[in-house]
């Protein structure tokens, strides 16, 4: 994976502060609603955002689950970030309701803003619009709405007793660790067969394969008021699964026009198999349940408040959240959570911490549009439109462009030679010095990266 790309997506939200102390190449254009330009189409199949990779952590006690069916206990810290409202059990009572029992929901195509969140909309760093993998629009399929109780799934029940996925805290990080296949869960058969009802609507011709995940977030996010835009992207399940945005490659509504197996899920181009709503496997989906983590840290919860009663999106904030009560790691914790709904844009549609990365599975180099067509990662901005600064940083301060993509200058690794994760660290260039701390990018040793 580019070294440059996976600095600014780790270090979301840094402003450029070293500008006049560094030379050599510029980052990418950025216009003035502070959306980096980029190509506008691309010939590939896509079912999905493409990935990259976040920064490794250590290790720690772990929740380990694999399709095997081994658990271990998490001994984890809680987090308690909050919002400005919290909501009590009765309140949330009262909100929930069936507003959607039949089935039909409002159509999120192109419902993405760049200048800053807004409810109902995914709000993304990057506007890269691509050829979507679905063409033909099924009889689930309205003007305005499509009907998720109408539409078809694609067949089969392929098992993955290889599916394995870790939970584990060490110090002020989560780590979350596996191989993308559906642990517990079943899926269909990819590439779709040509027998499948299905296949004359979505012909996904991918096929499902293992990934390599390792995800490192923050154990205790903090709130922002000033929320970060998307990159395609939320977090992982709790079954080990990506979760991609509500968003195809055409900035379409994913689950209204692709279509997924029984348990809402299919593949991208290179195989990783993912979610853009919520699971209809998880059967437990309690607004206090959580299942999953979104990239800056805060856990992922279900819609439901009662018995067919469940939050929609004109219950929750622009980042598709709310702060309330929930279980997590065996305590009961007050704290902002994402919730799962039936309508879109389904889960979080910004982050409301900073997040660690915009993608999860590294691509050796390739860019997501030169692969699958999907949505291409960005660095972070905040609704100001503030580019995160650390990619230009490092590329002004020696990286080399090598054939997988950025790499550290030497001065750099040599800076955190005898150091371990987090320390700070600094060195020189031919411009100035370089503060930061230790950090290990994939694909890379351990080296400083800009602050």
């Amino acid at each position: 994976m580019e070294f440059f790309k996976t600095i600014a997506s780790v270090f979301t939200g840094i402003i450029l502060s070293f500008t006049t102390l560094f030379g050599g190449p510029q980052a990418a254009p950025v216009s003035s609603q502070g959306v980096t330009q980029q190509p506008t189409t691309n010939s590939s199949q896509s079912h999905g955002s493409t990935p990259s990779n976040s920064i490794a952590g250590g290790s720690g006690t772990t929740n380990t689950t694999s399709a095997a069916g081994a658990t271990g206990v998490s001994t984890a810290s809680s987090n308690t970030a909050t919002g400005s409202k919290v909501y009590t059990d009765d309140e949330l009572l009262a909100m929930g309701g069936n507003t959607y029992a039949s089935g039909e929901v409002p159509l999120g195509d192109y419902k993405y803003v760049t200048t800053g969140p807004k409810k109902g909309y995914i709000y993304l760093c990057n506007v890269h619009k691509d050829n979507p993998g679905s063409m033909v629009n099924g009889p689930w399929m309205g003007t305005n709405t499509w009907n998720f109780l109408k539409k078809v799934a694609i067949q089969g029940s392929v098992a993955w007793p290889q599916a394995t996925f870790s939970n584990v805290i060490s110090g002020a990080y989560r780590i979350l660790t596996g191989n993308d296949l559906p642990v517990g869960y079943k899926t269909g058969v990819f590439p779709v067969a040509s027998s499948d009802p299905a296949h004359q609507y979505d012909a996904n011709p991918n096929t499902i394969s293992a990934q390599t995940i390792k995800e490192t977030i923050p154990a205790n996010p903090t709130y922002s008021d000033t929320p970060y835009c998307m990159g395609g992207e939320v977090g992982i399940m709790t079954d080990g699964v990506a979760l991609f945005d509500g968003f195809d490659a055409g900035l379409r509504d994913a689950p209204a026009h692709e279509l997924q197996d029984s348990c809402d899920g299919h593949p991208q181009g290179t195989g990783e198999y993912h979610y853009h709503s919520l699971s209809a496997c998880f059967k437990d989906i309690s607004e206090k349940t959580v299942l999953g983590y979104a990239f800056d840290g805060f856990p992922i919860t279900g819609p439901e408040v009662a018995t067919n009663k469940f939050l929609t999106t004109d219950d929750l904030d622009e980042c598709h959240g709310i702060t309330s009560e929930i279980n997590e790691n065996g305590k009961k914790v007050t704290t902002y959570h994402y919730v799962m709904t039936q309508d879109f844009p389904y889960s979080a549609s910004c982050f409301r911490g900073k997040p660690s990365t915009l993608m999860s599975i590294p691509m050796g180099g390739q860019s997501s549009s030169s692969v699958t067509g999907g949505q291409q990662s960005q660095g972070p901005q905040s609704s100001q439109g503030q580019q995160s600064g650390s990619t230009n940083q490092m590329q002004q301060g020696g990286g080399q462009q090598g054939q997988g993509g950025m790499t550290p200058p030497q001065a750099a690794i040599d800076a955190c030679a005898s150091k371990s994760v987090d320390a700070s660290c600094s060195f020189t260039t031919p411009n100035g010095t370089i503060n930061g701390s230790c950090r290990v990018p994939p694909n890379s040793s351990l080296a400083c990266v800009p602050s």
